[in-house]
């Protein structure tokens, strides 16, 4: 198995911790056998096997080495018993296979690692394929691409569980960027967008932030931090890696996200409180960056700010899927 596949949940669920500062899950490694050789090569010891599916709220399997045997029918037959019992199964980049060869992810939309992706949808072609994303949730299904992707679903996935403020904590902690663009909706977000700090910047960003309901300028922004136009456009894309009026969009999405969390304001105000200038191009922008309207997306986060610790095991086979966490 792929080791990063592997810590990367694992570490990420282990480091979440309620805001009364308990654990938020119970993570365990489980595999088919007691030993599992890990791609640069060294060997785990696991002290669980499959039988330790059966409680699992979460399993997910990471993905193997080029060349590895496939999936046995023992760790196929583990994991359709688990969703049929409704548990939660997400892969990590070529993982996907897995839960493909299962039959998991027939009739949904996945995705893998982009070098992988094309071999995902000749071998299984009732998978519908998106090779362009970072993850793929289909609900209780869900899929990530290559490496430093899992660490998006899982942050996805915590958020989904104990709301945004919990999210944003163990983004910190992994010292995660505030979103990723990768054409998968990304609901873990700061209230406040990415600033550089100690930057010449960094005053105009921060009044930007307390200026989202009203109309802002190229030319206010460029006046306030004492350049022209066009110099300020060219010194903001190198800081921060985009173009002022996009980084105020997405600002003003963020701020929408909060809202939508956090209070039960109608949507018509929290587009004017946001700064957009009509509940349609509020929608219109919503959707582009956060991959859903706004309907849904409080429906799906508000009001998540504490849950009950929940559970995540890990599964996998040796030595050829490997144990997930």
């Amino acid at each position: 198995m792929v080791p990063f596949d592997m810590a990367a949940p694992q570490q990420t669920f282990a480091w979440t911790h309620l805001p009364d500062g308990r654990p938020a899950y119970r993570v365990r490694l489980c595999a088919e056998t007691p030993e599992v050789r890990a791609d640069g090569g060294f060997t785990l010891r696991v002290e669980r096997g499959l039988d330790a599916l059966a409680d699992a709220d979460t399993i997910i399997v990471p993905g193997c080495s080029p060349g590895a045997p496939p999936p046995s029918a023992r760790v196929l037959a583990a994991l359709r018993q688990a969703a049929e019992a409704g548990t939660r199964i997400a892969s990590v980049c070529v993982g996907a296979f897995v839960l493909a060869e299962a039959g998991l992810l027939d009739g949904l939309r996945a995705t893998t690692h982009w070098v992988a992706a094309g071999e995902l949808a000749r071998r299984f072609p009732r998978v519908e394929v998106e090779p362009d994303v970072l993850y793929v949730d289909n609900g209780q299904i869900l899929t990530s691409a290559g490496a430093a992707a899992a660490l998006d679903l899982c942050l996805h996935m915590i958020r989904r569980d104990l709301g945004s403020a919990v999210a944003a904590n163990i983004a910190r902690m992994s010292v995660m960027p505030l979103e990723r663009e990768g054409g998968q909706a990304q609901f873990i977000v700061h209230e406040h967008p990415p600033v550089p700090r100690g930057s010449e910047l960094e005053p105009v960003l921060e009044w930007i932030e307390d200026h989202l309901a009203h109309e802002v300028t190229l030319a206010a922004l460029a006046a306030r931090a004492g350049m022209s136009e066009r110099t300020f456009s060219r010194r903001f894309r190198e800081q921060t890696g985009t173009t002022p009026l996009q980084w105020l969009l997405r600002a003003r999405v963020r701020r929408a996200q909060y809202l939508l969390e956090n209070t039960d304001h109608p949507v018509e105000r929290i587009a004017r409180q946001a700064g957009f200038g009509s509940p349609t191009a509020f929608r219109e922008r919503f959707r582009k960056v956060a991959g859903t309207t706004p309907y849904a997306y409080r429906a799906a986060f508000h009001g998540k700010t504490a849950a009950p610790a929940v559970r995540a095991r890990t599964a996998g086979a040796a030595p050829g899927p490997g144990p997930g966490s």
